[in-house]
């Protein structure tokens, strides 16, 4: 695999624009009716495609995505260098809060939040703990990480 690119079934393309936009700290590499594009990483681009457009693409060979009415689909997990702070970015850009950061299970701290089409939109990290050391997990999240406030990201 060369490139991957995720996307998203949006109900309204420019508005998810504006929302990634200021989430994401970039501008998108891509912006044309029927898509707009943010590299993540060299190897991943987020896309936002309307659903209208994906409906007209595919027909009836697939349910008219509109009518999961802000049910989840996917979550776009995301690795930070500031979990927190990048929490309450999103929270001011208009992502509606779902769960706050915490230490998980797998040793990530994560927060969660909804993008204005009900997308899980994660941050994960790892946090420096008591003994001054950086304990991070080891997985397949490692692999891709944005950088935030600074446009670009890191593999």
């Amino acid at each position: 695999m060369k490139h991957a690119e995720i996307i998203l079934y949006v109900a309204d393309q420019r508005r998810s624009a504006e929302f990634y936009r200021a989430v994401l700290r970039q501008e998108p590499h891509l912006d044309v009716p029927g898509m707009t594009e943010f590299l993540l990483t060299e190897q991943c681009t987020l896309g936002l495609m309307p659903e209208d457009g994906i409906a007209r693409l595919l027909g009836p060979s697939i349910p008219h995505p509109g009518q999961a009415g802000g049910v989840p689909r996917c979550e776009l997990y995301l690795h930070v260098d500031d979990v927190r702070d990048t929490f309450e970015h999103a929270q001011r850009c208009g992502a509606r809060v779902l769960d706050a950061p915490a230490e998980r299970d797998w040793g990530h701290l994560v927060a969660y939040l909804a993008d204005p089409d009900g997308h899980v939109l994660a941050f994960a990290g790892t946090e420096v703990k008591g003994d001054g050391q950086k304990h991070e997990s080891s997985g397949m999240g490692d692999s891709m990480r944005f950088l935030p406030g600074s446009g670009q990201a890191a593999v």
